[in-house]
C-alpha cells in the first residue's frame, strides 16, 4: 500500500534498523505491548512472534484490515482520541515509529497514563535531542523540562532516512523513556503553567519571563538569579519555583 500524506506515512523497511528496535524492545511473553502507528506491520510481526500480549492503533482503514487479517489484535482510530486508560488498563509497554505531526500532543497523553511500563519510539531526530537536552543546551526547552520530570528519556540511536519508505527529509532516532517512580512533589497545574511561561518568553531573563506569576525576591530566596535565561534552570529549579507559588 502506498503512503497517505495525510496521515504522516513513512514506512520502515530496514531490517537492520528494524532488528535493532525489536532487540531494544526484548518483548516476552508475560508482558502486554501496544504498538501505535503500525503501518504494514514491520514491527508487529516480530512483538507477536516473542508471545507477548499486543494490541495495536491504526488510524488507517485499509491497513488495519490487512492486520487484522493477519490475526493482530487492532484498534482502529486516531490514537489522540482514543481512551488510552482503558487499553492500558495492565502495566504496558509502548512502541512505535510515531508520525511526525502528532508525537509531542502524544507523548503529553502518555506522560498522564498511570501502567506505562516504558516507551520506545521512533521520533524525528530533533525531538529526542529535545526530550533528552540538559539545561544550556540549545535543544533545551519546555518538552525536556517536562518529559524529564515524567521519565527518564535515554537516545538510542538515530536512523537514516533510506530506511523509510518514502524517505522523510529528516533524520529520525530511537529513544527509550522510563517512566520515572521518584517524580518531585509539587502541584501539577502550577509545575506545567510554570515551565510553558518561561519558555513561551525564552529569550527573556526569567525575572521578565515570570514577572506574572513569581517576584525576584521569590527568586533570589531560592537561590535563582534573576538574571539567569530560562534555558539555563533545571528541572528542580522549576518544581522549586512552582512549590514557592503553590504556597503563597
Amino acid at each position: 500500500m502506498r503512503a497517505r500524506k495525510r496521515f504522516g506515512q513513512n514506512f520502515l523497511t530496514d531490517q537492520h534498523v528494524i532488528q535493532q528496535i525489536i532487540s531494544a524492545v526484548s518483548a516476552r511473553p508475560d508482558q502486554s505491548l501496544l504498538e501505535i502507528g503500525p503501518g504494514q506491520g514491520a514491527l508487529t510481526s516480530h512483538l507477536h512472534a516473542s508471545g507477548c500480549r499486543l494490541k495495536v492503533i491504526e488510524i488507517d482503514r485499509d491497513l488495519a484490515a490487512a492486520l487484522k487479517s493477519r490475526g493482530f489484535d487492532v484498534i482502529v482510530g486516531d490514537v489522540l482520541r482514543q481512551d488510552l486508560t482503558s487499553v492500558t488498563s495492565e502495566p504496558t509497554r509502548v512502541v512505535g515509529n510515531l508520525p511526525y505531526n502528532i508525537s509531542t500532543p502524544l507523548l503529553f497523553r502518555l506522560f498522564g497514563l498511570d501502567n506505562i511500563v516504558d516507551m520506545h519510539f521512533m521520533l524525528q531526530k530533533e525531538v529526542v535531542d529535545r526530550l533528552s537536552a540538559s539545561p544550556g543546551n540549545r535543544n533545551y526547552g519546555r518538552l525536556s523540562v517536562m518529559a524529564q520530570f515524567h521519565c527518564d528519556p535515554e537516545k538510542l540511536f538515530e536512523v537514516d532516512p533510506v530506511a523509510f519508505t518514502p524517505a522523510p527529509k529528516v533524520t529520525s532516532a530511537v529513544v527509550k523513556m522510563v517512566p520515572r517512580l521518584d517524580k518531585p512533589v509539587v502541584m501539577h497545574t502550577i509545575f506545567e503553567k510554570v515551565v510553558t511561561t518561561a519558555f513561551t518568553q525564552r529569550r527573556k531573563t526569567i525575572r521578565n519571563a515570570l514577572s506574572s506569576i513569581i517576584d525576584e525576591n521569590t527568586l533570589r530566596s531560592l537561590d535563582i538569579d534573576p538574571r539567569r535565561r530560562p534555558d539555563t534552570l533545571s528541572l528542580d529549579d522549576y518544581v522549586r519555583c512552582a512549590n514557592a507559588i503553590g504556597v503563597n
